[in-house]
């Protein structure tokens, strides 16, 4: 029989930006994921933690969804995803920049079904050496305990994500959450060796060193069994 080759099934895709104070970057932000080279159609929703809408307003691009919610990430990512189309979800940071082709790269992998979403390697955009092991260890701890950071651009399939209920509306830890309910679940997440490039800001505001010992600390204290909301006044205290 003559093998005849069919092109993979091409994904809708929703791309979820949780936003606060970003208006001075959005559209430059927004200029590069529609770069992205992709056959099929995905849309773009802006959700703004600020009552004002400061960010939202900026953004130039009248085919972007924009809204407004009380702010807090996992409540953001949760209204983006009430408006939200495309049967699979990207939650981004409006700090982290996709990978050349993402859409395809994520359309082609979840062809195999038995994986519900994944994320991306990381990479800091930096050349300081303490930052550049950051990024390797974080990509090689996330394909060890298949709990990928939210700034590896996580991407799940809507059903399953409106299935297991969303992000919890906690202060933070909201993407490690999410990750622990899967695995609990006993579903299969991948982790596409293709880089997001995500801003060393953090790093550089608080101190790399002082920022990677504190995040590790706070996850350590969230496996534990610490609230969420108590972890979170010693995230913010320097930030």
């Amino acid at each position: 029989m003559e093998n005849i080759y069919r092109k993979p099934y091409q994904y809708k895709f929703s791309i979820i930006v949780p936003v606060l104070n970003e208006q001075g970057r959005i559209n430059s932000f927004l200029d590069k994921i529609n770069r992205q080279s992709y056959d099929s159609n995905f849309e773009i929703i802006i959700v703004d933690g600020d009552s004002h809408g400061g960010t939202v307003n900026a953004v130039r691009d009248n085919t972007v969804i924009c809204i407004t919610c009380p702010k807090g990430r996992g409540r953001q990512m949760n209204a983006g995803t009430a408006k939200a189309r495309g049967e699979i979800l990207i939650f981004l940071h409006a700090d982290t920049t996709l990978p050349d082709n993402a859409l395809e790269k994520i359309s082609l992998a979840l062809q195999n079904t038995n994986y519900v979403g994944g994320a991306f390697d990381l990479k800091i955009d930096s050349d300081r050496l303490f930052l550049r092991y950051i990024s390797v260890r974080a990509s090689l701890r996330s394909r060890w305990n298949r709990i990928p950071y939210g700034d590896q651009a996580i991407f799940i399939r809507k059903e399953y994500f409106d299935e297991i209920g969303g992000f919890k509306e906690i202060p933070l830890m909201e993407d490690v959450d999410l990750m622990r309910r899967i695995k609990k679940d006993g579903k299969k997440i991948i982790i596409l060796p293709d880089k997001v490039t995500t801003s060393a800001r953090r790093w550089e505001n608080d101190g790399a060193l002082y920022t990677t010992i504190r995040n590790r600390i706070l996850v350590g204290l969230f496996y534990l069994g610490v609230s969420p909301h108590k972890l979170a006044k010693y995230y913010w205290r320097k930030s």
